[in-house]
């Protein structure tokens, strides 16, 4: 686990879509290393493959609506020794195309990058057929692959980067619209399967992952107003899991509460109940989408809908304490 402390304050924060990162962080990894080639179903400048397809020409292929063929091509490429990038929206890979990502890429541990922009309720007014809250759950169950969801696009360019040095086929999440940046500029490289202490706290331990991670630093903000102490983990590699950052938070706090833009079952939150439950018996409280689908909106008035903002999250927190006994909740609980 890395310390690396978060102070909030907004009027300092810029915004940017995740997936723009990816795109600065392709490029830097296909300058170091001429093995990284690009493939895209078709959406070249939606998922920012743009400025990679015009710095490298023949090194970017464009597959066409053809997911299937996306990572199988990717995969052949990866057996004749490339690093390949496959990017669509998370709805069509590895929606379309899990069959596909398991038996040519996963199934042979090849370094296939499958990269799923436009994933969770951050798709908007498209509504539920593309927004996509399933692929944490689908791509965590298969073997050998790595799943990694950056916070924001700073952290999305360095990850990018890290998984192209990496030999394991790996999945990474995007979102569509622009989200708050906030980690620092000049954090160290992307380490794969390490977690971020932002805040340290004594009474829960918050474990987010992706674009909800800095509604999570807020709604922790909010609990402190209450003498509410939360610490904030930050996990963007949900698989390979920071085992030892997650038990050493949980049995200081006692508590945990997990945090994500998905589908509770077989999410983070999954990943977290799993471990707990076999390491040390803690209770896991579960923040993310309740087994439903998606609708149509902007993603401000969506994550508000399912509960997703900042407020929803410190106020499901904190009904969870009023419910179990687990804090003496002072008055001005109920006003967040």
């Amino acid at each position: 686990m890395i310390d690396l402390a978060i102070e909030l304050d907004e009027r300092d924060l810029g915004s940017e879509p995740i997936r723009a990162g990816f795109g600065r962080g392709l490029v830097t990894a296909g300058e170091r290393d001429a093995r990284v080639v690009a493939l895209c179903a078709d959406l070249t400048e939606s998922t920012q493959m743009h400025a990679f397809r015009e710095r490298f020409g023949a090194r970017f292929i464009q597959v066409g609506v053809a997911e299937q063929n996306l990572v199988t091509v990717a995969a052949g490429l990866a057996r004749s020794g490339r690093i390949p990038f496959a990017t669509s929206y998370a709805a069509f890979s590895p929606g379309r195309n899990w069959e596909q990502i398991k038996t040519t890429a996963s199934m042979n541990d090849l370094p296939v990058k499958v990269v799923g922009s436009h994933s969770g309720l951050n798709v908007g007014r498209d509504g539920a057929t593309h927004q996509m809250l399933e692929d944490i759950a689908l791509m965590r169950v298969m073997p050998n692959m790595v799943v990694i969801a950056p916070a924001d696009s700073r952290e999305a360019e360095r990850a990018t980067v890290a998984i192209a040095a990496d030999d394991r086929p790996t999945y990474l999440r995007l979102a569509r619209d622009s989200t708050p940046t906030f980690l620092p500029k000049d954090a160290s490289p992307f380490q794969i399967g390490v977690a971020y202490r932002l805040r340290t706290g004594g009474d829960l331990s918050i474990v987010a992952t992706g674009t909800l991670t800095f509604g999570a630093l807020k709604a922790a903000e909010m609990l402190a107003k209450l003498g509410i102490s939360a610490e904030v983990l930050h996990v963007p590699t949900i698989k390979p899991l920071d085992r030892d950052a997650i038990l050493e938070s949980a049995s200081k706090t006692g508590r945990v509460v997990t945090i994500e833009e998905g589908q509770i079952a077989g999410g983070l939150g999954g990943a977290v109940a799993e471990l707990l439950s076999s390491e040390l018996p803690t209770p896991v409280f579960r923040i993310g989408v309740q087994d439903r689908f998606g609708e149509s909106g902007s993603p401000e008035e969506l994550l508000r809908e399912f509960g997703l903002d900042a407020q929803g999250i410190a106020r499901a927190i904190l009904a969870r304490l009023e419910r179990t006994g687990e804090g003496d909740l002072p008055p001005a609980a109920s006003s967040i």
